[in-house]
């Protein structure tokens, strides 16, 4: 790795603030062009001032011809472009070679989702079977999928969550999310009902000193692992949709909130977007579905 890549790197984190598993997929990418370059060039002591648009349209075509998804290579280009811009400012080269380069072109997937009847038997069934078994296990995974389906959470933010994060009189919390952007959220009546039947459970095996809201039995906090596994186990006996994953109930809140009239600005601030473009393809799914209805319904559509 070239020192200017580490500085980056150091940059991203220490200014930027960003997630070390962001962090992580910046060092691969611009790992996977270091190694490149040094083949392309036939040396390894290459200068970054060296590399034009050729260079890294090279490197996306080689790319293509790998396998790579058109996502992934749009990813690389990012990163390459956000890197020269560094290397700009830091007086490194005189133009950012990756900035007029056009990235591939990628197919609109509409994010996949649960229907609300399928959601309304999911809680019910948890629900029954929290309220049997009243075990760490069945609580802990009804407080787990009304957070992540009534407040729009990642996984790693739910992960992430401690009790101090809960204030559940006001029936809000506060997550860190992407970047380390931290935000308030508000959950519903039944989050909170679900997490204070959950607490006692948690309080009977919490490790001293430990202030994760979701632990294990061994008292320690969950793992994102183990949370997804147990939570995808609930989503698959209800989705109808397949390869539906724990992000989906994500997209479910936002859809499902779309789908009842919300604003798309009040949905982008709920689920912690930088920017509109992110929170509309939401819009989108709905509007497909609506003109989906539409088509089968209208004599003469």
């Amino acid at each position: 790795m070239t020192n200017q890549v580490a500085s980056f790197l150091d940059h991203l984190e220490l200014v930027r603030n960003l997630s070390q598993r962001t962090i992580a997929a910046y060092r691969r990418d611009l790992c996977d062009l270091e190694e490149f370059i040094g083949v392309h060039f036939g040396r390894n002591n290459f200068r970054w001032q060296e590399v034009d648009r050729s260079v890294v349209r090279a490197f996306l075509g080689e790319s293509g011809r790998r396998g790579l998804a058109p996502s992934t290579i749009a990813r690389k280009l990012s990163a390459i472009r956000a890197f020269f811009q560094y290397l700009h400012r830091q007086g490194e080269v005189s133009t950012n070679p990756a900035r007029r380069v056009r990235g591939p072109r990628r197919d609109r997937t509409l994010p996949g989702h649960m229907r609300v009847d399928e959601m309304e038997e999911l809680f019910r069934w948890t629900a029954s079977q929290a309220a049997q078994r009243n075990d760490l296990t069945m609580t802990r995974l009804l407080a787990a999928l009304e957070l992540f389906y009534g407040s729009g959470l990642r996984l790693a933010e739910l992960g992430s969550l401690n009790v101090a994060s809960m204030d559940l009189d006001r029936l809000q919390l506060r997550v860190l999310g992407k970047g380390r952007k931290e935000r308030i959220v508000p959950i519903t009546d039944s989050a909170a009902k679900a997490v204070r039947n959950y607490l006692p459970r948690r309080a009977e095996v919490v490790a001293s000193g430990c202030e994760a809201l979701f632990v294990g039995r061994h008292g320690n906090r969950l793992s994102n692992r183990y949370i997804q596994h147990t939570v995808q186990a609930a989503i698959t006996r209800y989705a109808s949709a397949a390869n539906l994953s724990v992000h989906s109930l994500r997209h479910t809140f936002a859809t499902h909130l779309l789908d009842a009239g919300a604003d798309l600005m009040a949905v982008k601030e709920l689920l912690g977007h930088a920017s509109l473009g992110t929170t509309q393809i939401y819009a989108h799914t709905s509007k497909e579905r609506l003109r989906r209805a539409y088509l089968g319904a209208h004599p003469r559509a």
